[in-house]
């Protein structure tokens, strides 16, 4: 029959225990119950695992502390926290390791702000080619809008295909506008995040000028 993680954890306690009394003498368990009465015993029951117990040796004196038995609930919050409490220590050193690349490749400051710029001018760049396309899809949405009016100038119909080009080009248009305005979005938070980026790396440059004791 197999035997539950449980089963080998109590024999691994119970094994430390013993190796614990037979180093230190007499060993005794003493605990205090829900009422916060004190008890003593010569065994470990399983009372004084749900609530947490102290070994004594011989002379009174507490040789170590055992914590009482968590509930499911309190296990999943424990978990939960270790989880937490990890992932905070990974993002800690994943920005430690990230801003010691950013020293390597960067030695001054001069060579940061480049790079910098460089993220900004390539975002420009897109800038600039959204706005060139942008206007020539409002010029051909005008040359469209444009037909469309001398026909019914005119008082010549509409045809279908002219009616379904401008509404086409109308989305076109939008999606452009819509590009362009999220471009320049982007280009503002950019601004943004690059000078807090430089003044975290002034800061890093800042400490690692300090004399060391």
């Amino acid at each position: 029959m197999r035997k539950s993680p449980l089963f080998f954890a109590a024999a691994v306690l119970l094994a430390s225990l013993s190796a614990h009394a037979q180093n230190t003498g007499n060993i005794r368990y003493k605990w205090h119950d829900g009422q916060g009465l004190m008890h003593f015993s010569d065994s470990l029951t399983a009372e004084a695992m749900k609530y947490g117990y102290d070994l004594v040796n011989d002379r009174g004196l507490v040789v170590q502390h055992v914590p009482r038995q968590l509930t499911p609930e309190e296990r999943i919050a424990a978990n939960k926290l270790a989880a937490e409490q990890a992932a905070k220590q990974r993002a800690a050193q994943e920005i430690a390791s990230a801003e010691a690349q950013m020293l390597a490749a960067y030695p001054d400051e001069a060579s940061y702000k480049l790079s910098l710029q460089q993220q900004l001018d390539t975002i420009d760049q897109q800038i600039h080619t959204t706005q060139i396309n942008l206007r020539s899809q409002e010029k051909a949405l005008t040359d469209l809008l444009g037909r469309a009016a001398d026909l019914e100038n005119a008082k010549t119909p509409v045809p279908k295909f002219l009616v379904d080009s401008i509404a086409q080009q109308r989305t076109i248009v939008t999606e452009q506008r819509n590009a362009l305005q999220h471009e320049q979005a982007l280009r503002t938070q950019t601004v943004q995040l690059q000078a807090k980026q430089l003044a975290r790396y002034r800061e890093i440059k800042a400490a690692q000028a300090q004399p060391t004791e």
